[in-house]
């Protein structure tokens, strides 16, 4: 285990360009971040072809094991990487934030290496018999964001590796410290050449893309940025994994209990300061109830303290970069301004240092109002009524997104028949959010396809053979 600045030092580059990464919480540096070339690019995926086979020829049990040994250095660092990324992301350590992060990155690992993936007899009759198969890729590209970067790295490079993949990760230029970290960590038990981060521009990003040599690109971020993916593999038919914008709705049923749900619903919304894919941020409710949840949820919301993520007190922080910042107070001004009622939050002090926008509800809003029609990926929920379950779905499936989405109900029947009706990835009852490494989890419509975790993620990191006779 290295302590805090030694762990930074590590990941510095002591030639070529950087780039200075600030804390979104004071303005101040954090560190030098460098700034990796379309050259260094080839450079990394050159040394993961060369690393893979060898790799591949191990099987899954020896594959497996490095993993677990990975996980264990992610435990022994794991101080250092939440106090990294609570700089550079902005989350606080504390609550489902920095550490809890950390946490799933080993538990993700260990999850990866359990997970048993045996070949597949499809017919055995006496005269046919065919075995179904995953064989390694190869060459795995994977494109992460800014709002869980370790997190979300670890989703996609585990299973890559479990199949017998190498591969080269593109970090968010936002917060490449957290991934470089991390890599660095991860490949004090893996095969050199075999895990590569190249920080780089949208160049570096494109390029991986196209590259003749990736055989898949695992991609979380924006649906735009999802499509041009989709546009640069084309010419090499790449595999592609698509985690992509969403901007799921929850609905409370009219037998819910308000008090009950009120946390739940809470972090459903605001976990990560509300900065996360598969957040609530659209919440249907009931006339008969409408009042009551308003009410039970703003007690949580202003309970709930705001600050310096490195502050042990707090559970909610800065957005991450201010281009978000602008982004959600414009739809909350623009909510004001329709007439919508600010139940809590919406001024944020311009005089305090980092980009902290305040836990903000919103009623009496219209449902096509920007607030709820656009995903403000921030901590700003919109609350809407409504006065049958039908109109609720309707609204609910309106978009052309859909991550995740929610029903809080005190009869699971019920509520599982109206998750049913609803056009998202994963319905979570009584509960946003929560992911599981044993869950597969993909998204419908523009929210992208393939599926992540579980035998299903492995089989999505491997090439299907037939083996007939």
């Amino acid at each position: 285990m290295e302590s805090y600045d030694a762990l930074l030092a590590s990941i510095t580059p002591t030639t070529g360009e950087t780039r200075t990464i600030l804390d979104p919480a004071t303005g101040t540096a954090v560190g030098e971040a460098p700034v990796h070339t379309v050259e260094d690019l080839e450079r990394a995926i050159a040394a993961a072809q060369a690393a893979q086979p060898a790799w591949a020829a191990l099987g899954h049990d020896a594959r497996s094991a490095a993993l677990l040994k990975a996980a264990d250095a992610v435990e022994r660092s794991a101080e250092e990487l939440a106090h990294l990324l609570s700089r550079e992301q902005g989350k606080p350590l504390n609550g489902p934030n920095a550490r809890f992060e950390v946490g799933a990155c080993a538990a993700w690992l260990r999850a990866a290496a359990a997970t048993p993936l045996d070949p597949e007899t499809v017919v055995d009759d006496g005269e046919t018999r065919a075995e179904l198969h995953y064989r390694p890729i190869g060459v795995v590209g994977a494109i992460g964001p800014w709002n869980w970067p370790m997190m979300i790295t670890i989703w996609q490079i585990a299973p890559a590796l479990r199949m017998g993949n190498a591969v080269v990760v593109k970090p968010s230029e936002y917060t490449p410290l957290s991934v470089l970290a991390l890599a660095k960590v991860l490949n004090e038990e893996l095969p050199e050449g075999l895990l590569t981060v190249v920080s780089g521009g949208r160049d570096v990003g494109a390029r991986l893309a196209e590259h003749p040599a990736i055989g898949k690109v695992m991609f979380t971020g924006s649906t735009a940025t999802g499509k041009a993916i989709i546009k640069s593999s084309a010419d090499t038919v790449k595999r592609l994994t698509l985690e992509l914008g969403g901007n799921d709705a929850g609905i409370v049923l009219p037998d819910a209990d308000p008090k009950a749900i009120a946390e739940g619903l809470f972090w459903g919304a605001f976990i990560n300061t509300g900065q996360t894919c598969a957040a609530l941020k659209r919440l249907y409710v009931h006339d008969s109830l409408y009042e009551a949840v308003c009410s039970e949820l703003a007690a949580v919301a202003a309970a709930m303290p705001m600050g310096n993520g490195l502050d042990e007190a707090n559970v909610l922080g800065p957005l991450q970069n201010r281009q978000q910042y602008d982004i959600v107070a414009k739809l909350v001004d623009a909510a004001r301004d329709s007439g919508a009622r600010i139940l809590l939050g919406g001024n944020p002090d311009d005089n305090q240092p980092g980009n902290f926008y305040p836990t903000t509800l919103v009623a009496d809003i219209d449902n096509s109002n920007p607030l709820v029609a656009e995903e403000q990926f921030g901590p700003a929920l919109p609350i809407i009524r409504y006065s049958t379950v039908d109109e609720a779905v309707a609204k609910a499936n309106a978009l052309d997104v859909g991550l995740g989405a929610s029903v809080w109900s005190s009869n699971l029947d019920e509520a599982r028949d109206v998750a049913a009706r609803l056009q998202a990835g994963t319905v979570w009852i009584n509960k946003h959010g929560a992911v599981d490494p044993r869950i597969p989890f993909g998204g419908a419509k523009q929210s992208g396809y393939g599926l992540e975790f579980g035998v299903e993620g492995l089989k999505a990191l491997g090439v299907p053979q037939i083996i007939n006779g």
